[in-house]
């Protein structure tokens, strides 16, 4: 049930393949006892497709998947209830359709890592859809949030405890956000 607390309403934890969005995002969920959703499972078919074969997704493939994601959080704040979703919400426009989706309260966490631990991480994992031929095409499609409204910035050269301390204490209200 949604009570007038700390923690935010909604939370996006994005950022890059390989960045640890699920890991880093379920256990935020956990520590502010919401449900997490791996916005992965949320893409359609045809993307799911596209990037198992190595193709880069187009500002169409992403639109609606940006609806669906969208929606689940809408849904969720509709009942009550808080959610973290992972989504690597990469572009402005798409952060900015995120935020006009759920007409309230969002709040990301961008993880940010350099390019050669984001390729050995993603070399590391198994049974991922995304192969690490991707990683430079959504590296040059990043706009990095900088600036942006409800952003909290959070290095990923650390363990997932300190990455998790890190996030949830920048998205306390009384950390100056």
């Amino acid at each position: 049930m949604r009570t007038e607390t700390a923690r935010p309403e909604a939370v996006i934890v994005m950022g890059v393949c390989g960045c640890g969005k699920s890991s880093v995002g379920a256990a935020i969920a956990e520590r502010l006892g919401l449900p997490f959703v791996e916005g992965d499972v949320l893409h359609p078919q045809s993307n799911v497709e596209k990037m198992s074969r190595g193709e880069p997704l187009s500002d169409e493939d992403r639109w609606p998947w940006l609806e669906i994601i969208g929606r689940t959080m809408a849904d969720a704040l509709g009942r009550g209830d808080g959610i973290v979703v992972s989504c690597s919400a990469l572009k402005k426009a798409y952060r900015d359709r995120l935020r006009a989706a759920i007409g309230g309260r969002l709040s990301f966490v961008y993880l940010e890592g350099t390019r050669e631990l984001l390729s050995e991480r993603m070399g590391s994992r198994t049974g991922h859809f995304m192969p690490t031929s991707l990683l430079d095409s959504q590296l040059a499609t990043l706009e990095v949030p900088t600036g942006e409204p409800g952003v909290v910035t959070v290095d990923i050269d650390r363990g997932i405890g300190e990455i998790v301390d890190m996030a949830v204490a920048g998205l306390s209200p009384a950390a100056g956000r």
